[in-house]
């Protein structure tokens, strides 16, 4: 029930403006968000690279509302990609797109301005020397998404994507595209769903992550596991290994401010690790969505918040 309350809270603008204006919210959120500017984000991941760790930049932001704001957001990110290109990061960092960040929700031609607008990220990647992973959202965005990871693919055939493990429909996802050159991460989930598209328990989705672990390793494409749970992790090494990859040939992704010694831990040991590294002052839904992820980070928010009164 904490999570579903969490996740109700994620959409509520009443809560939304009550925990954005709270004077210490920003000091905690400094832990999960990297900043509100691309210099941080930057800096961020040149201190993750100095630790051996690659990393994927998420401009914060969603379900805009206009096709001048989901351009703006597109700008965002072609500026950030020129400058990993510059400052020699284009090697570590790939960035993350949600795509109804860039239009996918529109009421008129949002697919077709989601497509342009990520085609132009994807070039602006290509020139810089690295790629792009469209994220997902909620159910109700999954086959629009898959469409435009189908259609791009033929342009950009290492864009990755993102399938999540509580939605029942995610191993076949997963099957339909553990194919050569394909880059998958998966996930558990940070969304609500129905019982007709969701699984009902947190033990149901960690066996689908699983189940969906070996389907990926079987195939050809390149798995990128989403977790911070010590025994999927476990799991992941084992499905590699027992499906004949070595280190190089899948990665493990982590949240920025999430488990930070194990991320170098699994680095040390020669592991490919990934850390998810948010930007932006559009922060609310994406915190929220971690706190309903794993109840030790809102336990820690708490904390942090009352400790600073």
């Amino acid at each position: 029930m904490l999570r579903e309350a969490l996740l109700a809270a994620s959409a509520s603008t009443r809560i939304r403006d009550v925990i954005t204006t709270l004077p210490v919210s920003r000091d905690v959120v400094a832990r999960f968000v990297a900043g509100d500017s691309a210099d941080e984000a930057l800096a961020a991941v040149g201190q993750l690279a100095d630790a051996g760790l690659l990393a994927t930049i998420d401009y914060l932001g969603e379900h805009t509302t206009d096709r001048e704001q989901a351009a703006a957001v597109a700008d965002e990110y072609i500026a950030l990609l020129g400058r990993l290109g510059r400052d020699g990061l284009a090697t570590a960092a790939e960035v993350s797109v949600k795509p109804t960040a860039v239009g996918l929700g529109l009421a008129e031609h949002g697919e077709k301005t989601a497509l342009e607008n990520i085609v132009r990220i994807a070039v602006a990647a290509r020139n810089a020397g690295t790629t792009v992973t469209l994220d997902m959202e909620d159910h109700f965005w999954v086959d629009a998404t898959l469409r435009l990871v189908s259609e791009l693919r033929a342009d950009f055939p290492d864009l990755g994507c993102v399938l999540q493990a509580y939605l029942r429909r995610t191993a076949a996802d997963c099957r339909a595209l553990a194919a050569a050159g394909s880059r998958v991460r998966l996930c558990k989930g940070a969304y609500e769903g129905a019982g007709d598209v969701a699984l009902p328990t947190r033990h149901d989705v960690d066996l689908s992550y699983a189940r969906c672990v070996r389907i990926l390793m079987r195939g050809a494409g390149y798995p990128m596991l989403a977790t911070h749970d010590p025994r999927l992790i476990e799991l992941g090494g084992v499905a590699a290994a027992t499906a004949g990859r070595d280190s190089s040939q899948f990665e493990y992704q982590m949240l920025y401010g999430l488990r930070p010694a194990e991320q170098r831990r699994l680095a040390a040991a020669g592991a490919r690790v990934r850390v998810y590294v948010p930007y932006g002052s559009d922060w609310y839904g994406y915190l929220v969505r971690r706190l309903a992820e794993r109840p030790a980070n809102l336990a820690f928010f708490l904390r942090a918040l009352s400790s600073r009164h």
